[in-house]
């Protein structure tokens, strides 16, 4: 070669090391222009091309590069890369064993390799290139991610932090490693561990899309909902049109009732990817939120459609079919929970069959409570009913029901969920009693009370609960915040002190747990008698409910247990209200002597209050009349 063209290569390759890649690419050709076949050339405009994106044209020069010399080990490497980047794994594999064949002691490649037989699943033979690549140099970052990356995907997640750190400490400037860093943490539950990682990954590389979406999810994990939506929003400003962002961006957006937007997003994620069933029953969920059931449903067939196995969309579907009063479609569906992600709850296997229905004919069934508290009291109404098919009726509830339902029309034996099972033949968990009766709307058994209190009880609470001097009303505003609806459906305490301050009644707090800052705002209350650290279990609620003339609350098991005993109920109601309420009814179809006030917008507890206190004033009015 001339001393002009070797002067040239020089330039070239100085260029490329300073990432000014289009200038290096004009001295690359210009010289190519006078040797087309000159492997140093072909070699750098290979690199060139990779660098820029044209992984194709890279490939093509890169061939043609060992067309000439085919024993440089580093070439073969290189090649692999390429290919490992366009998703051509086996192809890559045979270019890292070539390179390895030729220089056996080369590291880079035997990591390489390893990570592209991850990623054709075989993490056994991965593990052991990387392995071999820090043996021959441990100090390789690369190796060191890769090999976490592996001991993840085998479900080894705090053997791969310790790689990941290692190759940080090795290379602080290395993003991606960082990032892995995040995931494995996370996959420990580490979620607050693993933000600061995201975020020097994001630090280093600011475009950084899949970072930037880890670190939304870290957040949403730990229910930093607000905080979590920049750092979605950043991913998208990277990489628009990222499924996946958009979808959690959704969810994120759905938790703080911002549903239009959330739905804007899991659109957003479907034009991307049609076939994404994730957000299409997401899609749902939130359009249920804004009381368009007819619109989710369509959403959640779709979202079954495409997972068949999977039963979160089933049964999602079976809430809105429900809401709506399609019972021939809902109680069906919900069967589905046991396998739907998010319920908490497992089909409890028997060796007994599972009741359809049919004649009992003196045979011992178990009815299992399944759910809440509130579930297991509104469905309790089936027990008398299943007896009347000629059976012997154990029950098994959560153990604070035990005393309150002990006494249900219908029950041979009652035990708490955890005691030693008798003897039955079939059994029913409560809430598939409505499919195996074949309930309807016109069907519903709504014969009140078919809960009781113990007279002993009553009787001692009627000191507490006082004379009828003037209306006594009981009051609930807070929900199990296990429950996945809590945060719709639990009114902060602060909305109802205008209701406590309604002149002319007399209040009782029924709310056995308080929120934080509940107990401040009650003893600023006057006239508000606070019941919940003396109620020590639901028979003693149900016992003072019987001596109040009014139950207030929200959904929640107070609900279930004062409509279960006949009591006057008015139920607080979110927008978007549980299945079971319907959709704006001002009336209950399981309850008959409930009243219903229901968010007239997203939110609005406020508006609920205000209609409730006018409510009160009239029936206050009323007994003095």
């Amino acid at each position: 070669m001339t001393a002009a063209p070797a002067q040239a290569l020089q330039q070239a390759f100085l260029l490329l090391q300073q990432g000014r890649l289009a200038e290096a690419e004009r001295l690359y050709r210009a010289v190519l222009g006078r040797d087309r076949n000159h492997f140093a050339t072909l070699y750098g405009l290979a690199i060139v091309r990779s660098r820029r994106g044209d992984l194709e044209e890279a490939v093509r020069l890169m061939r043609r590069a060992l067309n000439q010399n085919p024993r440089l080990a580093g070439a073969h490497n290189d090649l692999g890369n390429m290919l490992e980047a366009l998703g051509r794994y086996e192809e890559a594999v045979e270019r890292y064993q070539r390179a390895l064949a030729l220089e056996p002691g080369l590291a880079a490649a035997h990591t390489n390799l390893g990570h592209a037989l991850q990623a054709l699943g075989r993490p056994a033979e991965a593990v052991a290139h990387h392995e071999r690549a820090l043996a021959l140099k441990p100090d390789l970052a690369d190796a060191h991610n890769n090999l976490g990356v592996t001991l993840q995907a085998l479900g080894r997640p705090q053997d791969a932090v310790a790689h990941f750190e290692r190759a940080v400490a090795i290379e602080p400037g290395f993003a991606e490693a960082y990032n892995n860093l995040g995931n494995a943490l996370r996959a420990l539950d580490r979620h607050e561990a693993a933000i600061p990682h995201y975020e020097k990954a994001t630090a280093l590389r600011p475009g950084y899309a899949e970072a930037h979406y880890n670190l939304g999810n870290a957040l949403q994990a730990l229910g930093r909902f607000e905080a979590a939506v920049a750092p979605y929003e950043r991913a998208l400003a990277a990489r628009p049109g990222y499924p996946d962002a958009l979808n959690n961006l959704g969810n994120a957006l759905q938790t703080l009732d911002r549903l239009d937007e959330a739905v804007g997003r899991f659109e957003a994620a479907l034009a991307a990817r049609p076939d994404y069933a994730e957000a299409l029953n997401n899609l749902g969920n939130a359009l249920q939120a804004l009381n368009r059931h007819e619109a989710a449903i369509a959403c959640h067939e779709r979202a079954r459609a495409l997972q068949p196995e999977r039963g979160t969309a089933q049964w999602n579907e079976a809430l809105a079919h429900l809401a709506i009063g399609d019972f021939a479609a809902g109680w069906r569906h919900y069967e589905a929970r046991w396998s739907a992600d998010g319920t908490g709850q497992r089909r409890r296997e028997f060796a007994q069959p599972q009741w359809q229905g049919e004649a009992l004919d003196g045979k011992t069934i178990l009815l299992h409570a399944e759910q809440g508290l509130g579930d297991t009291l509104q469905f309790a109404r089936y027990v008398p009913m299943v007896a009347a098919r000629g059976g012997r009726v154990v029950l098994e509830v959560q153990r604070p029901l035990v005393p309150l339902l002990a006494g249900l029309p219908g029950v041979a034996a009652i035990l708490a969920q955890g005691e030693a099972l008798p003897p039955f033949d079939l059994h029913s968990p409560l809430l598939s009693l409505p499919l195996a009766f074949g309930t309807t709307l016109e069907t519903i058994p709504a014969q009140i009370p078919y809960l009781a209190a113990a007279a002993e009880r009553t009787a001692r609470w009627q000191p507490v609960i006082g004379a009828r001097a003037r209306p006594r009303i009981g009051v609930a505003w807070a929900g199990n915040p296990a429950n996945r609806f809590d945060r719709r459906r639990t009114m902060p305490l602060k909305h109802l002190v205008p209701l406590f301050q309604t002149p002319g009644a007399s209040f009782f707090a029924l709310q056995k747990d308080l929120r934080p800052g509940d107990a401040e705002i009650l003893q600023g209350l006057a006239g508000v008698t606070v019941l919940g650290d003396r109620l020590a279990d639901f028979a003693d609620t149900a016992a003072a409910a019987c001596e109040l003339d009014l139950v207030i609350t929200i959904c929640t098991s107070v609900a279930h247990l004062a409509g279960g005993l006949g009591r006057p109920m008015w139920v607080m109601l979110p927008f978007s209200a549980d299945f079971r309420w319907f959709r704006d009814r001002p009336d209950s179809l399981w309850y008959p002597t409930a009243r219903l006030f229901r968010q007239s917008s997203i939110g609005d507890w406020d508006g609920v209050v205000a209609r409730v206190c006018r409510a009160l004033e009239e029936l206050i009015q009323q007994t003095k009349a």
